[in-house]
């Protein structure tokens, strides 16, 4: 039993190691998942619920609308009744038929009752002056009868008296195309029958939508026959007829549009209410308006972001699954750390074993050529003091370029770093001038070792008979690049000593043209102008696979070795 339990425990351990993010994550889309099954059930309710309230307000609204143009209608119907059985009709006989209808409270959304009256071209004359006469104010028809016109039909009366209804009086209605339509339409019915939108008399220079209704009025002819006597009508200001409606069924937070016909921005007649967020649904409905079928749009307000319950559902699903996955990462964490550590002290053990190779290696690449230089100096030194002095300088040169490649862990180094550690004894002085210029390149160890060597043999030259010994002397030290693998390094004197013509050949020669130029695999320009000395160096740029520590090679034998066993 306890190996059975130790068999699992070590099989999950392994699942978590080899996949460290695929089980958190896949937990985690599984609580998503069911989290989001969950708010598309309870959004598509309350969409369901959203669209149920939506259809049973637009009802409400509609309803109101029909209540509102019932009514006016059934008031023109009673004044076509009235004024049908009148010989004439006067204007304080109307007056008080209108002051009359008005008593009820419930008639709300037109903004009066008219009358225009039928006249005949030749009776034109005789209205306005009885009009006049009446209600004490000068009356003229106009625009002026038109030569195809049978007749006028212009507003006569027109409650209550305002100054925004005065604007209308003495206006032939008949004149107009949509009006005279309207009034062959009720004509043809003999019923309450309402315009198309058109901008009321009243609005004066306004250009807001309004529309009529017209109910036919008859007398007796001759014959049996009937006549049309005129017309009894109610001006609506679209605008104030939807929110008189509102008043009866409140929008709430929807949008309520009226259109003449179809939903256009040319044909909207009214609108109230504004949408607060994203449109969520648009409900549509045909009302017939007085014979005139106008379409009702009402839109929901409600914005396309969640309803608090799927919020919260959705909060609570997203922190169940969070902290599992943070469970689950934890053990995986460890377990990964667990496996980690086994692998390290493995690694350790390698590394241990590789760098005590390398160190052995690189120890006696250095005691080779330390060697080296000690035997070539012994060859070309006079006295001790000589050889002391020549050896002092090598070794320190080898010690301060070793001092860069350490503090990069024998990584690269610059080349502007290489010579300004062989430089620093002289840049500090003012009787001479050293000037170091080019971009940021490195090297690798090996050849940051031999780019050392030759600046301080040059340095070393140049402070001896060079432009390092003389007061204003100048050192320039330039480098750039000549391709992506190369490096090229300028070491020029000037205003130093004459160089003679005739000269000794020093182990400083032997060790750029031949030491350094083997180890950098690049010829060296050595030139001795008159002027100063001119070196060139060509330098490689190697990848760091090609110096790695631990890289798998076997490293030739130091060429400084080899010229010391020639």
């Amino acid at each position: 039993m306890a190996e059975q339990g130790s068999g699992t425990r070590s099989r999950t351990r392994r699942w978590l190691t080899r996949y460290p993010r695929a089980l958190p994550v896949a937990l985690f889309a599984l609580i998503s998942a069911i989290t989001l099954l969950s708010l598309v059930s309870l959004e598509r309710g309350q969409d369901q619920r959203a669209s149920s309230q939506l259809r049973s307000r637009a009802i409400a609204v509609a309803s109101a609308l029909e209540r509102r143009t019932n009514s006016s209608s059934a008031y023109l119907r009673a004044g076509a009744a009235l004024l049908a059985s009148l010989p004439d009709v006067p204007y304080d006989q109307f007056s008080r038929f209108v002051s009359e209808l008005r008593l009820d409270s419930v008639y709300r959304g037109p903004e009066g009752i008219g009358w225009a009256p039928v006249v005949r071209p030749a009776d034109l004359a005789a209205l306005e002056e009885r009009v006049s006469r009446e209600t004490g104010r000068r009356f003229r028809v106009e625009p002026p009868l038109a030569g195809t016109q049978p007749f006028l039909v212009p507003v006569a009366y027109l409650h209550p008296d305002t100054e925004r209804n005065r604007r209308a009086i003495g206006y032939d209605m008949y004149s107009e195309p949509v009006r005279r339509a309207t009034m062959r339409e009720a004509e043809r019915t003999a019923r309450p029958t309402a315009t198309r939108k058109i901008v009321l008399r009243q609005e004066g220079t306004g250009t807001a939508p309004g529309f009529l209704i017209y109910m036919p009025v008859f007398e007796a002819a001759p014959g049996g026959a009937r006549r049309l006597k005129g017309f009894i009508y109610s001006p609506f200001n679209a605008r104030d007829f939807l929110a008189s409606a509102l008043e009866l069924e409140d929008a709430g937070t929807y949008s309520v549009e009226l259109y003449d016909g179809d939903p256009a921005s040319s044909e909207l007649l009214a609108s109230s209410g504004e949408l607060v967020g994203d449109e969520h649904e648009t409900i549509q409905r045909t009302i017939p308006v007085a014979n005139n079928p106008w379409v009702l749009v009402v839109r929901s307000s409600e914005g396309g972001g969640l309803s608090g319950l799927s919020m919260a559902t959705l909060i609570f699903g997203l922190l169940v699954a969070s902290l599992l996955m943070l469970l689950v990462r934890m053990l995986t964490q460890q377990a990964m750390e667990d496996e980690a550590s086994l692998a390290w002290f493995e690694e350790q053990a390698s590394i241990r074993n590789s760098l005590t190779r390398e160190l052995n290696h690189r120890v006696k690449n250095t005691l080779a050529n330390v060697l080296s230089i000690i035997a070539l100096t012994r060859r070309r030194a006079t006295s001790l003091a000589e050889f002391a002095d020549g050896l002092d300088g090598r070794i320190r040169a080898l010690s301060a370029t070793h001092d860069l490649l350490t503090n990069s862990d024998w990584g690269t180094t610059p080349v502007r770093a290489v010579v300004e550690a062989e430089l620093l004894p002289y840049a500090q002085g003012s009787d001479h001038i050293v000037g170091l210029e080019g971009p940021a390149v490195e090297l690798a160890p090996n050849d940051a070792l031999s780019l050392g060597l030759a600046i301080h043999e040059l340095a070393t030259n140049a402070a001896k008979y060079g432009a390092l010994s003389r007061a204003g002397g100048r050192v320039s030290v330039r480098w750039r690049l000549t391709s992506e693998r190369l490096v090229r390094v300028e070491w020029q004197e000037r205003g130093g000593p004459p160089v003679p013509d005739v000269r000794n050949r020093g182990f400083g020669t032997d060790l750029i043209e031949r030491i350094v130029a083997h180890e950098l695999k690049n010829p060296v320009q050595l030139v001795f102008e008159r002027e100063g000395v001119n070196c060139v160096l060509t330098i490689p740029i190697r990848r760091p696979s090609e110096f790695a520590m631990r890289a798998a090679r076997a490293e030739p034998t130091p060429p400084v070795a080899r010229l010391m066993r020639r």
